[in-house]
């Protein structure tokens, strides 16, 4: 995005569905179920057909799993295959059969309180195992024997699947504590059986109030600081006699967050108020309706001061020196847009809310001061320096989608 593209602008809860579409790709669902991958199976022995007469064992491996996205909601279809080296005793004669084991799994990727992505499984049942033994010709009292072995086969192995998908480790791969890893710290709610979700809309509000903080604000906003304000030289004073120059530099900003936002209601006109009055009164409620809608208070806001330092000259037949020392307040307003962006959208300054403090090196600096009327030039020009500065989004723009691409969770 180049300074002149405008953002599109998208609301937290959009933002929501499209981080989770995004971060919980093929390849990561691969990762939280390859603990299962290579794990060893053991059925049996039990005793199957009449009287439990044939024993039977079975023995295998699961391997890697295929993942297929369906679904608009964050859907998975994931199959295990399953090698069986099946053995089966009957009355003294054995017969060993290979057989081939799918596990069909369904996965969902939702959200859950306070900031989790959450791989959730439902419960394996028998229908979900499929049981295909290969074997050569061989006697009807063996024929008589596979339906049994394979419904038990089916039985035990998603009995197996179901107690590993439990086990506290399983289940810590498949949970993602999205503030813990943006934080660097260890998560208290990854393994734990039960979760209280919530939905991809309130990721998305929650994600922007828990992870857009006032520090990282303040990170983005930081590369301002050291930037050189470079003023004139500008004519003023009567005539125009007097040369002003001034040199300075940017801060450190300092980044708090904003209080509520109140709007003023404006009255409604009375019935006899003039049509001119009742006109100002509209215009008035309007104006007031159109900054509601600009401080939105589900939205996250900053209040950005960027403390600007100056030294001023004044050449009036000799050189005048003054020290200045501005509070520049920028409203500043943590947005979602397409892709997956998060921009710190900045309101620039307006010249009349800057706080210019100036002191003047001697009397007659100081009585200059006064005359020279300095103090509106010079706000105005500072005011537009900051505007230019935060005019481009780009450095307050990240790219999220880009940094979850190139994230190894």
């Amino acid at each position: 995005m180049t300074s002149s593209d405008q953002p599109t602008w998208i609301d937290y809860a959009e933002f929501g569905e499209r981080f989770v579409a995004a971060a919980v790709t093929e390849s990561r669902i691969e990762s939280a179920v390859s603990s299962v991958a290579g794990r060893g199976i053991t059925i049996g022995p039990f005793g199957i057909g009449p009287a439990g007469l044939a024993r039977f064992v079975a023995k295998g491996s699961i391997g890697k799993p295929t993942v297929i996205r369906r679904g608009p909601h964050v859907h998975f279809d994931v199959m295990l295959p399953v090698k069986l080296r099946v053995d089966v005793t009957l009355g003294g004669q054995r017969l060993r059969l290979e057989a081939v084991v799918e596990i069909d799994l369904t996965m969902h990727a939702r959200t859950a309180d306070p900031l989790l992505i959450v791989i959730d499984i439902p419960p394996v049942t028998g229908r979900d195992v499929s049981f295909v033994m290969r074997a050569q010709a061989i006697g009807t009292a063996w024929e008589l024997l596979l339906d049994p072995i394979a419904k038990l086969v089916q039985r035990e192995v998603a009995n197996r699947i179901n107690a590993i998908l439990a086990d506290p480790d399983s289940q810590r791969g498949r949970t993602f504590d999205v503030q813990a890893i943006m934080d660097g710290t260890r998560s208290a709610y990854r393994g734990r059986p039960t979760h209280e979700w919530i939905g991809y809309d309130e990721f998305g509000r929650r994600f922007f109030a828990r992870i857009v903080t006032a520090e990282r604000v303040r990170q983005v906003v930081e590369s301002m600081a050291g930037k050189p304000i470079e003023v004139g030289p500008l004519r003023t004073g009567p005539g125009n006699k007097a040369e002003v120059c001034v040199q300075g530099s940017v801060r450190l900003p300092r980044v708090a967050a904003a209080g509520p936002v109140t709007v003023t209601p404006v009255p409604e006109p009375r019935i006899a108020e003039l049509p001119h009055a009742a006109a100002e009164s509209a215009a008035a409620a309007a104006a007031a309706a159109a900054h509601a809608n600009s401080h939105d208070p589900a939205l996250v806001r900053f209040d950005l001061t960027i403390p600007v330092s100056l030294d001023i000259s004044v050449d009036v037949l000799k050189t005048n020196r003054y020290r200045a020392e501005l509070q520049v307040p920028v409203a500043l307003t943590a947005r979602a847009a397409e892709p997956l962006l998060i921009v710190i959208d900045a309101v620039p300054p307006r010249a009349r809310d800057i706080d210019l403090e100036m002191t003047a090196e001697g009397w007659r600096a100081a009585a200059l001061g006064k005359l020279a009327g300095m103090r509106k030039q010079i706000v105005a020009q500072v005011a537009r320096v900051v505007r230019a500065e935060v005019a481009d989004v780009t450095r307050r723009t990240i790219d999220v989608g880009a940094r979850l691409d190139s994230t190894r969770v």
